[in-house]
C-alpha cells in the first residue's frame, strides 16, 4: 500500500495518512485500493482493501466512515460502538485510538489537529461543502483556531477543475477576495482552485499554519482516483487519530 504521510509539525501522538490508489486488489476502473462500498466495485475486494488499510496503515481500530453528502455537519466521535453510519462531511475526536476518516476522488480532504495533541479532525471539502461552511464548522468544533494545524490532502488541481460562473459568483459573494481562486476559461466558465479556497477560508477562521496542497488527482492518474477524469472510479481515504499517550 502506497500512502502519503502529512509533512507537518504535528505532535508525536497524532498519526495521519492519505491513501493513493495503489496497493489493493480491485480491478478495472477501481484498480486497485478502492475503499468505497457505494461504488459498483466487488464487495469482497473492497473488504480486502479495507483490511489492507488497517494492517499496513497500522490503524489502532477500524476507521469510522461517514455518509458524505456535501454538507456542513461535523460529528464528534468518542469510540463508542454505534452501528449507524454518521451522515456528515467532517468528524473530530478527543479520544485516543478513534480513527476519523473521509473518502475522496477529486474533493479536498483536510486534516486538522491541535498543537497540544488534544484533538484531531478530518474534513471532506468539495466546492459545495466549502461554500456552505464545512471548514468553519469544523474549526469552531475544535476551538482555539490559533492552536490548529491544517494539512491539505490530494485534490483536483487548479488547472483542471472547471466550474460555471454561478459557482464562482457564489464564492465571491460570500468572500470577495475568493476572486483570486478563479481563472476565467471562457465566457461562462472558470478554473477553480480548491486549495486556494480552503486556505482563504482557514485564514479567515484564524488558522494560520497550513501545509500540503501540492497534488492533483486529475493529472496524476497513476497515483490517484479522479471522478472528473474517469467517471467510474474508486475512492481514496484520508485518516487521522490520536495515539494513547505513554
Amino acid at each position: 500500500m502506497k500512502c502519503i504521510t502529512p509533512d507537518w509539525p504535528a505532535p508525536e501522538r497524532i498519526k495521519a495518512l492519505s491513501t493513493s490508489r495503489l496497493g489493493g486488489v480491485s480491478l478495472g476502473g477501481y484498480s486497485s485500493l478502492n475503499l468505497a462500498n457505494h461504488v459498483a466495485d466487488n464487495e469482497l475486494s473492497v473488504a480486502q482493501n479495507k483490511s489492507i488499510l488497517v494492517r499496513k496503515g497500522r490503524l489502532p481500530s477500524q476507521p469510522i466512515w461517514l455518509e458524505q453528502v456535501h454538507g456542513t455537519t461535523v460529528v464528534e466521535l468518542s469510540g463508542a460502538v454505534n452501528s449507524t453510519v454518521p451522515i456528515a462531511d467532517a468528524s473530530m475526536t478527543r479520544s485516543s485510538n478513534v480513527v476519523c476518516a473521509v473518502m475522496t476522488a477529486d474533493c479536498l480532504p483536510i486534516l486538522l489537529c491541535k498543537k497540544d495533541g488534544s484533538a484531531v479532525a478530518v474534513i471532506h471539502a468539495g466546492w459545495r461543502g466549502l461554500l456552505a461552511g464545512v471548514i468553519e464548522n469544523t474549526v469552531l468544533s475544535l476551538g482555539q483556531p490559533q492552536q490548529i494545524l491544517a494539512w491539505l490532502g490530494p485534490a483536483i488541481g487548479p488547472g483542471c477543475f472547471e466550474v460555471g460562473s454561478e459557482v464562482k459568483n457564489a464564492f465571491v459573494e460570500k468572500t470577495p477576495n475568493m476572486q483570486q481562486a478563479f481563472q476565467q476559461s471562457d465566457e461562462e466558465h472558470f478554473l477553480a482552485d480548491l486549495y486556494a479556497l480552503a486556505r482563504i477560508t482557514l485564514l479567515q477562521c484564524g488558522v494560520k499554519r497550513m501545509y500540503g496542497g501540492e497534488h492533483c488527482t486529475y493529472n496524476q492518474s497513476d497515483q490517484f482516483y479522479s471522478y472528473r477524469r474517469d467517471g467510474v472510479t474508486g475512492r481514496m481515504a484520508s485518516l487521522i487519530w490520536l495515539e494513547t499517550e505513554s
